[in-house]
């Protein structure tokens, strides 16, 4: 199911308006559109699911920070109306939703993290990768993954042009370090809504020692693992992520109601 980019403004984004309840989907620095296929598939024709587009490639360079993005889904939650959101974040994205959740915890009705900075991530490296080295990204990207064919061409081209881009590499290095320089150990007993964490027991860029100190931090969490699985498990376990995201947004909309 295609799904149209809308441009209002300064915002990009992808609405269902299949719902009341309103699902916002973050996705992270190296992030396609088709990383988040799945759940709009699943969840598009039952929930308002929202993928804003984050500008890391369009704001100016003096702002390119996780602040930067966060103020950008403030606005843009802002400017849509919405009155509560469940916001979802893969990666950089799911950092960018605790940040969000700290910043309007009266808008936030869930969060869900999986494979979320925000803790500890191991990214490219100490290095960034050289610049026009194909097979380089390819093992790279498909590192990410347990199983590398779920790396398709299309993400493995997208990361290739964003290394090979100087201004969009500059941002990715930008927005890596500000993601390093802001952890959130000290601040995540602040967060009080529903979470679930789901987590891949192969993730090599936040390891699953890092979903249990997100479950150990975050009072009311519940942490699902999934075996034979990397960094992002809604990619290549589509079918259980969305089920127990079914019944964990079931179960808070039910909570909400009775409360």
């Amino acid at each position: 199911m295609n799904y149209e980019v809308k441009e209002e403004g300064k915002f990009k984004y992808i609405e269902t308006k299949g719902g009341p309840e309103n699902l916002m989907l973050l996705h992270g620095l190296f992030g396609a559109l088709s990383n988040f296929e799945g759940i709009l598939n699943y969840f598009g024709q039952s929930y308002n699911v929202i993928v804003p587009i984050l500008p890391i490639f369009e704001l100016p360079i003096r702002k390119v920070s996780l602040s930067g993005l966060v103020d950008h889904v403030i606005k843009f939650v802002e400017y849509k109306g919405y009155r509560k959101v469940h916001v979802l974040g893969n990666s950089l994205g799911g950092h960018i939703s605790l940040l969000y959740a700290l910043a309007q915890p009266e808008r936030i009705a869930s969060v869900i993290l999986t494979g979320s900075s925000g803790l500890f991530e191991s990214a490219m490296g100490s290095t960034f990768p050289k610049r026009g080295d194909y097979q380089f990204i390819k093992k790279k990207t498909e590192d990410t993954f347990y199983d590398p064919k779920v790396a398709s061409k299309e993400l493995v081209d997208e990361v290739f042009d964003i290394v090979n881009d100087r201004n969009k590499a500059i941002r990715v290095i930008a927005t890596a370090k500000s993601a390093i320089r802001h952890n959130l150990g000290d601040k995540l007993d602040q967060i009080k809504v529903p979470t679930l964490l789901i987590w891949g027991s192969q993730d090599q860029v936040t390891p699953p020692f890092v979903g249990e100190k997100f479950h150990e931090l975050i009072e009311n969490s519940r942490l699902i693992m999934f075996d034979k699985c990397g960094h992002a498990p809604m990619m290549e376990h589509p079918k259980a992520f969305n089920e127990y995201l079914e019944t964990f947004l079931s179960e808070v909309t039910a909570r909400e109601l009775t409360s």
